[in-house]
């Protein structure tokens, strides 16, 4: 039996649940600010130095590849990190130090290799290599800090709480997203100067993430305080493992999945192939749309690269509007999974709101549940991006783009959701027992007499999930493994629409961008005139989404 010392606790304890929670997610914050940073501005700016958007697919090969190494890798050491800072934050503020260097090496790229290189081609393709390199590390990075972020969560929240602790996150990632696109469409060079963070646009960007992702790393890390992983009670120390007995572990972990793990990766796997290209070429979509039919005839913009960030930016602030706004009221929408279960508990809502609501016809009869949320949610993105090949007007381009919010609130939602409370059940050594907390008291059910009871003192969310005759432990043991497994199911998918994206390219837009290429030659470029590759791979990514509300019938509707 796994032992520990301590208990999750969220600082300061006098503060609100509300607070509390948000000191917990805002994490995700920072994280949203350099991947949106990294899928903004990213593919234009590659583009504007010659790239050729197959080439470029390849290049976001990086995403899925760092997710699929890291993620599952990092979630299994820090399971078994015996530190005295936690499991989590170590990896967090060691990852986020590497974000920052990161993002600033990324903004001045071209400066760095114009110290050694004159000539403009060479320095040219010099950059690329440069800012592809360090794409790919960042990636890496980030994907230890993301790990670690969702995993700390899972960790310190019980049972009935995971839903709404997804719900936060969910939240602090539209909010964030919110932000960040709301940086880059402001024009900072006016605001901000020529001199204040760098000389352009994209090296502002790029500031700026660095020190938001410090900023909301720090708070997070100093406002959790994680109980400390002793030991797991096996003869062999499980921090001595070597690389190849963790990458055994992992495909068993895989081979032997619980069904209903196993069915909410699969709903991951086959929607994450409809995000990928939303994701990575959404907002260079829009900004293509913007050069190709609503910029003005009579003017040429001296700096496409600003103008395409700007206007993808402006789209994908409606975007993380939808999904932040729908994001705030999501636990009123769909029943929790506990709500699901047969058990004899009911819940009880406050002594002081029962007169008041016993005058309330229940609503709870008319909730979808969370599987049928999702469902609901995979076949909206399919139904605006079928029609992302025929776009020829920006506007139209911003409203399915902003309708894609409500899927993206809901289905990273759901997914988390509905895995932090499988995690839970199976680390629970009565998974059929939960309790329900409120304001006022905890109740427990189905917990032997031999037990002791679960404390779980309210507002502080402090708990004593380190005894283990609890019967609803708040710290899944196997957080970080599963969490990697479904990262699994959420990176292998890229690699699909990789290669599917580099097809489609390859055959619809071979040579280098006309919109954004302008120092190359006529001859090198593929024409403006026909169907949009990446509206085609948006497309294809709608069919895969409509399969994926069609594997949503597992999770039982």
């Amino acid at each position: 039996m796994a032992t520990w010392t301590g208990h999750p606790l969220i600082r300061p304890a006098t503060a609100s649940e509300p607070v509390q929670l948000f000191l917990l997610t805002c994490s995700l914050i920072g994280l949203q600010f350099a991947w949106g940073t990294e899928m903004t501005y990213c593919s234009p700016f590659l583009l504007s130095l010659g790239m050729s958007k197959s080439g470029l697919s390849l290049v976001w090969v990086a995403g899925p590849l760092s997710g699929l190494v890291m993620q599952p890798i990092v979630g299994m050491v820090s399971d078994r990190w015996t530190g005295r800072w936690g499991r989590r934050r170590p990896f967090m503020v060691v990852g986020t130090v590497g974000v920052v260097v990161c993002l600033v090496v990324l903004g001045w790229c071209g400066d760095l290799v114009g110290l050694f290189v004159a000539e403009d081609q060479r320095r040219r393709d010099l950059t690329i290599a440069l800012a592809v390199v360090d794409i790919y590390l960042l990636d890496f990075i980030i994907n230890i800090v993301q790990s670690t972020c969702r995993s700390l969560i899972v960790d310190t929240l019980p049972i009935e709480k995971q839903q709404l602790g997804s719900a936060w996150a969910s939240r602090m990632i539209g909010f964030g997203h919110m932000l960040v696109y709301a940086v880059g469409a402001l024009d900072l060079n006016s605001i901000l100067g020529s001199t204040l963070f760098g000389d352009s646009q994209f090296k502002k960007v790029c500031v700026i993430a660095a020190i938001a992702i410090a900023i909301a790393q720090g708070a997070t890390c100093w406002a959790v305080r994680e109980r400390v992983f002793v030991s797991n009670g096996k003869t062999q120390d499980s921090t001595s493992k070597t690389a190849i007995n963790m990458v055994k572990d992992l495909f068993a972990t895989l081979r032997a999945l619980p069904p209903r793990i196993s069915a909410i990766c699969w709903v991951q796997f086959w929607s994450w192939i409809g995000w990928f290209p939303f994701l990575f070429y959404g907002s260079t979509w829009v900004g293509e749309i913007y050069l190709r039919y609503d910029a003005p005839a009579d003017s040429s913009s001296k700096d496409a690269l600003s103008d395409v960030g700007r206007v993808g930016s402006r789209a994908l602030i409606v975007f993380s509007f939808v999904s932040f706004g729908l994001s705030l009221i999501l636990p009123y929408l769909a029943r929790s999974p506990t709500d699901e279960e047969k058990s004899p508990f009911t819940p009880r809502p406050p002594r002081r709101l029962e007169p008041v609501l016993s005058r309330v016809p229940s609503l709870n009869a008319y909730k979808p549940t969370l599987p049928v949320a999702w469902l609901l949610a995979n076949l909206t993105f399919t139904a605006s991006m079928l029609f992302a090949p025929f776009v020829r007007s920006v506007h139209f381009a911003t409203i399915l783009v902003a309708l894609c919010g409500l899927p993206w609130a809901i289905g990273g939602w759901a997914s988390f959701a509905l895995i932090g409370t499988e995690i839970n059940k199976l680390s629970s050594p009565n998974p059929s027992a939960y309790a329900q907390l409120d304001t006022d008291d905890v109740e427990l059910a189905s917990a032997p007499a031999s037990q002791s009871t679960l404390h779980i003192r309210h507002p502080s969310l402090e708990s004593t999930a380190s005894d283990p005759s609890n019967p609803n432990p708040s710290t899944g043991e196997m957080a970080g493994v599963y969490l990697g497994v479904l990262n699994i199911f959420t990176t292998l998918p890229q690699f699909v629409g990789t290669g599917i994206s580099t097809l489609v390219f390859s055959i619809l837009e071979p040579g280098k961008s006309p919109e954004l290429a302008t120092h190359a030659d006529p001859e090198e470029h593929h024409g403006t005139d026909g169907v949009s590759g990446i509206g085609v791979c948006l497309f294809i990514g709608a069919v895969c989404a409509a399969w994926a509300a069609w594997r949503c019938r597992a999770l039982g509707l």
